[in-house]
């Protein structure tokens, strides 16, 4: 988490960035992770868009995070080519097609050090600590920027109730947008209809 935060403080710097922007998070590490660096930073963002992330210490974690914890077997399973696309296609209604595959399956073809850092970063994340964070720092005692939960309703890891206990925490800058017929990364199921929803929301 903390390497997150670092890098992502160098990207801002190599961008340029100083006025206060949007931040769009998704998925279980890199979008809890934004999340905390949200809380930590909350006077740089003017809004927040969060796909499908786990956002509740009720949210439930997929198997293969805790399946890389095991010695050896989070080994063997972190070189698997496949792993990502697989877990992709677990959390959505689709099968992903054959060239969006090659994108996710090439850095694992080419390279242990993909599997590797995600191993490491599996094994490093406490998810009951940050989602606790996660909960409590967006509640209505302590977060009044707007958010936008543009939420895939047939993700398969986290389901769309997760999102609607989430905005019951701060219902008066929480938005909920179901997006129908998406997944887990509704940013690839269903891509134009996240962008009507990012457009509505941020401009």
């Amino acid at each position: 988490e903390e390497e997150f935060h670092k890098a992502f403080d160098e990207l801002l710097v190599t961008l340029n960035i100083t006025e206060p922007f949007f931040l769009v998070v998704q998925g279980f590490l890199v979008g809890s992770y934004g999340l905390t660096w949200a809380l930590k930073n909350s006077n740089k963002l003017l809004k927040v868009a969060i796909l499908n992330s786990p956002l509740t210490v009720s949210s439930p974690v997929p198997g293969v995070f805790k399946q890389l914890r095991f010695p050896l077997v989070g080994e063997f399973t972190c070189q698997n080519a496949i792993l990502a696309e697989r877990f992709i296609e677990a959390g959505s209604p689709y099968v992903l097609k054959s060239e969006k595959a090659d994108v996710y399956r090439l850095p694992y073809l080419s390279s242990g050090a993909p599997g590797f850092a995600l191993l490491e970063a599996a094994r490093k994340a406490n998810f009951q600590d940050v989602l606790s964070r996660i909960s409590a720092g967006f509640s209505s005692n302590s977060w009044d920027k707007p958010i936008l939960l543009a939420w895939g309703e047939s993700d398969k890891y986290l389901p769309l109730s997760i999102a609607e206990e989430f905005k019951k925490n701060n219902p008066s800058v929480v938005k909920l947008k179901p997006i129908e017929g998406a997944g887990h990364m509704p940013q690839e199921d269903w891509p134009e209809k996240v962008v009507a929803a990012l457009n509505s929301f941020l401009y």
